[in-house]
């Protein structure tokens, strides 16, 4: 950003335009995240197949699967919430974990593991997604612009600067 003179030029020589807030930062984050997870995964499974064949990449894929639609959800509510209330998506980020770990907690409990599923490539496969996917979202969220102070249409010139003219 570039520093104002008391002449009103900037120090660069040129005024830097004004960037406002992410309009909707949610499908930004999903991207970066599942991108991220995606490449991880890919290694995974290629690991999986050497060592295990085809079973143990198919039990990569289904744990790094379950972890990313895990987080996918709760990134989709946000972005749906908000659009119309940007304060209130925390809130629905809260109230959807809590029924996602609910939710898959009985699903997994109700469906059991299948006896052909390698739990070992699951498991890795689901802890690789989860920290790649967390580092790629807080790498995303980081990059997210929130504009904190109503700035004034006109380019920066206060009311009290208007009346002084």
């Amino acid at each position: 950003m570039s520093t104002h003179h008391s002449n009103g030029n900037s120090a660069a020589g040129s005024a830097v335009p004004v960037s406002g807030p992410t309009a909707t930062p949610w499908l930004k984050i999903l991207k970066t995240s599942s991108l991220g997870a995606a490449a991880a995964t890919l290694l995974v499974v290629v690991l999986a197949f050497i060592v295990a064949g085809g079973v143990g990449a198919l039990s990569a894929v289904l744990g790094s699967a379950l972890v990313v639609l895990f987080f996918a959800i709760s990134l989709m509510i946000g972005h749906v919430v908000g659009r119309r209330n940007p304060s209130g998506a925390i809130g629905a980020f809260i109230a959807t974990y809590v029924l996602k770990v609910v939710g898959f907690g009985a699903a997994l409990f109700i469906i059991g593991t299948p006896d052909w599923l390698q739990t070992t490539w699951f498991f890795i496969a689901a802890v690789v997604s989860v920290v790649v996917w967390q580092i790629a979202e807080v790498f995303a969220f980081a990059r997210v612009r929130y504009q904190i102070y109503d700035d004034p249409e006109d380019g920066g010139s206060s009311a009290a600067g208007k009346e002084a003219r």
